[in-house]
């Protein structure tokens, strides 16, 4: 009986864990502090998409051209998402006349993302990831665990790659929007 409770202990350990991988590569990277990426070139385009807001508009990548865009890939599943949104508001504050953030959902169903967009009041703009969609994005952006944030200058060009959650993000936009 022991050994039944154990092995089924285990086994949900390992489904929960690898619900986490889907979502990145190993459940250390998704909750790991700060992990920096080098994007392909710093002269690199973002890859442009096109994906439905929270009215179910479609919202291009590319429409927001002028300024700088932190692309947050997350999901309400991921605690590292959901404990870096205090930080982000704050960012958000801060700089939202220098920039723009794009909350990109993924893994979510349309009612749970809505749900954590209005529980967290999120202020910048949204938009979901739908299945059918995410494996394409995933690699055109190299998603390796979440939250993964990604910055691009006001031409579209690549700036920086963070996966995971920490403060040295933050401090990263506070220096390239003292400039």
């Amino acid at each position: 009986m022991k050994k039944s409770i154990l092995s089924l202990a285990l086994l949900a350990m390992t489904l929960i864990l690898a619900s986490c991988g889907q979502r990145a590569k190993t459940n250390v990277v998704a909750a790991a502090p700060e992990t920096e990426q080098t994007a392909a070139a710093a002269s690199d385009l973002a890859p442009d998409f096109e994906l439905p807001d929270l009215q179910g508009n479609p919202l291009k990548l590319s429409s927001l051209r002028g300024k700088y865009v932190v692309l947050d890939f997350w999901g309400s599943w991921c605690i590292w998402c959901i404990r870096g949104i205090p930080a982000m508001k704050e960012a958000y504050a801060k700089h939202k006349d220098k920039m723009e953030i794009l909350g990109v959902d993924c893994n979510d169903s349309e009612e749970k993302w809505k749900e954590a967009v209005a529980e967290h009041s999120l202020p910048w703009l949204q938009v979901r990831c739908p299945d059918d969609k995410l494996q394409a994005l995933s690699n055109q952006y190299n998603i390796e665990g979440f939250p993964t944030k990604i910055v691009i200058d006001p031409e579209g060009k690549l700036v920086k790659v963070v996966v995971g959650e920490d403060p040295a993000f933050y401090t990263f936009l506070d220096e390239l929007f003292a400039k």
